[in-house]
């Protein structure tokens, strides 16, 4: 199964933080592979509390035989093992942080785990990393591309 997951920081070594999030996510997961990796992107931070420090956001798409809710599992573990705590206030500052964008064409209402991720279609930093090694991808109850979505935004 393909999977999209999306990374962000903005707190500490932004750079450092995800690229261990992306070591640890392939040393956890058996039979891991990674199939693409955007490049990184420096955002301004949205619906933050002002004076946030700006994020570093990419995208990648791995393959793992894996349902997408034991690999959803992995990435809140990978998150607390990087000093992200598990109750937060919402878009509080974060060391990192990991989305789990889509899963091939599974769709979920699950409150857990929604997919595809529910405000990823909205978000430039979401949609333009993932434009970068996706652009041609029809997410499962959209009618346009990412390339599409993007071109969309204001």
């Amino acid at each position: 199964m393909k999977f999209g997951i999306a990374l962000g920081s903005n707190l500490g070594d932004r750079a450092e933080n995800m690229q261990r999030g992306v070591e640890l996510l392939m040393a956890r997961v058996p039979g891991i592979r990674l199939n693409a990796s955007a490049r990184v992107y420096e955002t301004e931070p949205v619906d933050c509390a002002p004076g946030t420090q700006a994020f570093l956001n990419t995208v990648i798409e791995v393959a793992a035989e894996c349902t997408p809710e034991e690999l959803h599992e992995h990435l809140k573990a990978i998150e607390q093992a990087l000093g992200r705590p598990e109750q937060r206030e919402r878009n509080s500052p974060r060391t990192l942080d990991l989305d789990l964008l889509y899963a091939d064409d599974v769709v979920s209402d699950d409150p857990v785990l929604t997919l595809p991720h529910p405000r990823m279609h909205l978000r430039r930093f979401v949609l333009e990393p993932l434009a970068d090694i996706r652009p041609e991808l029809v997410l499962p109850g959209q009618k346009v591309t990412v390339a599409e979505l993007l071109a969309n935004l204001e």
